[in-house]
């Protein structure tokens, strides 16, 4: 399990655009019948990808975790980004198309993924932070999800937000996951941007077409840095930094957040105005 150790406020004035990447910008998910995993020492956040081809994959506890299985002390959030696929816990088994989710609790001991077709398989994303409290595993189907729209044509931001895992949906323990869709002709996300320490928050950038990218907007208001981003890149960001970003075609983003609360809306916005 590859290990990603963030960088504070005074030591990312000092970065280069390659040590930025390094530190904030998880690539290399979605191996063919794989399962990658990455360690955060911010929040104790695991994020990876299973991509099932021809036989299921199962989600096996890390040395790093010394936990006898890999939910025994978490919870785990699981959007499918490609082919349709499912995912069985604990004998049950939960069938997924793209942009469905689902929410697996802390204690379940057996989690396997598969793909319903080889050629056209399944790419579940993972977002997993630590739990003192165990919820039931639930699915949510994309059709039934009420998004909220956000956003006009005048700004370049139109979007529609769904929110699978939060207080009014699928519980969790601190979990926090959904995601956003632009519209055609829209390319802006998150802006006018915001933070909140309260919380780390997790990127997970999707249907980014091979020959575009996403400039993604990170560190603090007043000095912020930007990653390239290419489809199916991971960004991580820290309390005090922003998280907005900007693409040369609309895409879609899987936000995911863990920490100190549940409230969708606590954030300290920051003025365009304002951001250097």
């Amino acid at each position: 399990m590859k290990l990603m150790q963030m960088a504070d406020p005074v030591r990312y004035a000092r970065m280069t655009s390659e040590e930025l990447r390094e530190t904030f910008l998880l690539q290399g998910l979605f191996t063919p019948e794989r399962i990658d995993l990455a360690y955060v020492d911010l929040d104790r956040t695991v994020i990876g990808s299973a991509v099932p081809t021809i036989s299921g994959l199962p989600l096996e506890t890390q040395p790093e975790l010394r936990a006898e299985y890999f939910l025994e002390r978490r919870e785990l959030g699981i959007l499918n980004l490609g082919g349709a696929g499912s995912v069985k816990v604990d004998g049950t088994s939960f069938e997924l198309c793209k942009l469905d989710c689902l929410y697996v609790g802390r204690g379940s001991k057996s989690v396997t993924f598969t793909s319903k077709d080889a050629l056209s398989p399944a790419a579940f994303y993972l977002l997993s932070y630590p739990a003192h409290a165990e919820y039931p595993t639930k699915m949510v189907k994309l059709a039934d999800l009420n998004g909220l729209e956000l956003g006009s044509v005048e700004t370049c931001n139109k979007r529609t937000i769904y929110k699978a895992i939060y207080k009014e949906g699928i519980r969790s323990c601190q979990l926090v996951m959904g995601f956003t869709l632009l519209a055609p002709g829209s390319n802006w996300n998150t802006m006018p941007a915001h933070t909140h320490m309260r919380r780390s928050e997790v990127y997970a950038y999707f249907d980014i077409e091979p020959e575009q990218r996403v400039l993604h907007l990170m560190g603090p208001p007043d000095a912020t840095s930007h990653l390239m981003v290419s489809n199916r890149q991971v960004a991580v960001s820290p309390g005090w930094s922003i998280h907005a970003g900007v693409g040369t075609k609309s895409y879609g983003f899987c936000w995911g957040m863990g920490g100190e609360n549940q409230a969708y809306d606590d954030m300290d916005p920051v003025a365009i105005r304002d951001l250097k």
